[in-house]
């Protein structure tokens, strides 16, 4: 397994952020408003420019303000691929696909779409005899933790989060619809949390709802903690990598967050 590239894939999203604008509410500008269309908007209304918003320090304010949104969301985004990434080597898959798992629906419309997860250990695919072992064993012990029948389980399919720090009920309905069809599909589902941030309310709702979650604690069995069901289950240290990695790691995101918090434009 190349560290190197896994470093890669986590950081990638993260370094995108490097770009980001705030939009200020126009939706129409999507590259976002440029300092200099900043002052220009401000300065040219009477009274923000008169009470002293018409500033880069402002300019900076919202700028920072958008980018904590952004690079939270662009950690998550590295999170999944990197997730994604460690069950395709460890299992041994011939197919990249076998680590993803997709369902189609429709809107109210009656349009049809296609919603994805992020992650997917279909055991029949698992090459990785050991491994294939491990799942099992798992995904039995899982089931009984959470007081299912596991008979027929063909699998698992796993939601992927840096963190869960709000309680957007829409997001939490969302997220007991996917699981129900993951389970009509025969397959055990597992909110994976990168973070200890998630509040219990919630946990305790995904549980009560026969849904696994695991999160990003380095106490815990390998039905609560992600770092020991990687460790234990997929034969992969999660945890030991980002400490062993952690300097190049934090370089990224500090360079990162210095950038969202400066007015200037130029330095990348």
């Amino acid at each position: 397994m190349d560290e190197n590239n896994y470093i890669k894939i986590f950081t990638e999203p993260i370094l995108e952020c490097l770009s980001y604008k705030p939009k200020l509410g126009n939706s129409q500008k999507k590259e976002g408003v440029s300092v200099q269309e900043f002052l220009a908007l401000y300065g040219g209304d009477p009274f923000y420019s008169a009470i002293g918003l018409d500033s880069p320090y402002m300019y900076a304010a919202h700028k920072a303000a958008g980018g904590m949104t952004s690079i939270y969301r662009q950690i998550g985004t590295g999170c999944e691929r990197l997730f994604r990434q460690i069950l395709f080597d460890v299992t041994g898959y011939t197919d990249y696909s076998s680590s993803l798992w997709s369902y189609k629906t429709r809107s109210g419309s009656g349009k049809e779409k296609t919603l994805y997860l992020d992650g997917r250990l279909e055991l029949s695919d698992i090459n990785n005899l050991k491994i294939r072992d491990n799942v099992a064993s798992w995904i039995d012990g899982y089931c009984r933790h959470l007081l299912i029948e596991g008979k027929g389980i063909r699998g698992a399919v796993f939601e992927v989060r840096q963190g869960y720090k709000s309680k957007d009920s829409k997001r939490q309905n969302g997220d007991l619809d996917n699981a129900t069809v993951a389970f009509a599909y025969s397959y055990l589902p597992i909110f994976t949390i990168f973070s200890g941030q998630i509040d219990n309310d919630i946990v305790l709702r995904y549980k009560n709802s026969r849904c696994g979650i695991l999160i990003g604690s380095s106490g815990g069995d390998v039905y609560n903690s992600l770092y020991a069901f990687c460790n234990q289950v997929l034969e992969f240290d999660l945890l030991g990598f980002f400490k062993r990695n952690s300097s190049e790691i934090k370089s990224v995101v500090n360079h990162v967050l210095i950038k969202l918090l400066e007015a200037d434009e130029t330095a990348k």
